[in-house]
C-alpha cells in the first residue's frame, strides 16, 4: 500500500511540474499579492504596478531561492545599518581578483514583511524622493525613476519593468480600492 501512495504522489507532483510555465506562474503570483501590494499603494505611495513588477523580476515568478527561503521579493541586499535577518546569496557582487562573490540579502520572517519593507526602502531614502512627485498611476515615470535612482544594475531595468506591467495588466491595481476600506 505505501508503494501504491508514493507512486500515485510522485505521479502527480510530475503532472503538475508540467502544467507550470512562467506565465501560469506570474498569474499566481500576481493574485497571491496583488491586495497586498495595493494595500502598500495607499500606505506608501508606491505604486501597486510597480511593486508587483519589482518582485516578479526579482523573484523569477516567486520561484527563486531569494523569495522562497529568505521571502525576500525585491533583492533588497543588506548593509552596515542592516539589523534584520540575513540571507548569503551570489548575484553580482565581486571579489578584488573579479570572482563572484555571495552577497549578503536581506531575511523575513514571513512575505509581508518583504513588502512592506520594500516601501519603507523607498519612502527613507532621498536618492528616490523624486519618484515620489510623480502619480501613483504613473507607473512608467516610476519604473524609469527607479533605474535612474539607482535600485538596479540592469540598463534595461525600467523597460522590463513596464513590459512586465503592460504584459499582465499590472497598472489596474494602481486603480483598485483600498482591500483594508472595503
Amino acid at each position: 500500500m505505501s508503494i501504491l501512495r508514493t507512486l500515485s504522489l510522485l505521479l502527480i507532483v510530475v503532472s503538475l511540474s508540467f502544467n507550470y510555465t512562467p506565465e501560469s506562474g506570474a498569474y499566481h503570483y500576481i493574485n497571491q499579492y496583488r491586495d497586498l501590494a495595493v494595500v502598500e499603494m495607499y500606505r506608501s505611495g508606491v505604486p501597486a504596478s510597480i511593486t508587483l513588477a519589482q518582485a516578479l523580476h526579482e523573484t523569477n515568478y516567486g520561484t527563486s531561492k531569494l523569495a522562497t527561503i529568505a521571502k525576500n521579493h525585491f533583492g533588497i541586499k543588506c548593509k552596515s545599518n542592516w539589523i534584520g535577518g540575513t540571507y548569503f546569496h551570489k548575484d553580482d557582487d565581486l571579489d578584488r581578483q573579479g570572482n563572484l562573490i555571495k552577497s549578503c540579502f536581506r531575511s523575513y520572517d514571513i512575505d509581508i514583511d518583504s513588502y512592506i519593507d520594500h516601501s519603507n526602502f523607498l519612502m527613507s531614502r532621498s536618492h528616490y524622493d523624486n519618484l515620489f512627485q510623480h502619480h501613483h498611476t504613473d507607473y512608467q515615470s516610476w519604473a524609469h525613476g527607479l533605474k535612474s535612482s539607482g535600485y538596479a544594475t540592469d540598463p534595461r531595468y525600467a523597460e522590463k519593468l513596464i513590459s512586465k506591467i503592460e504584459r499582465y495588466g499590472l497598472d489596474q491595481y494602481d486603480h483598485w480600492e483600498n482591500p483594508l476600506t472595503k
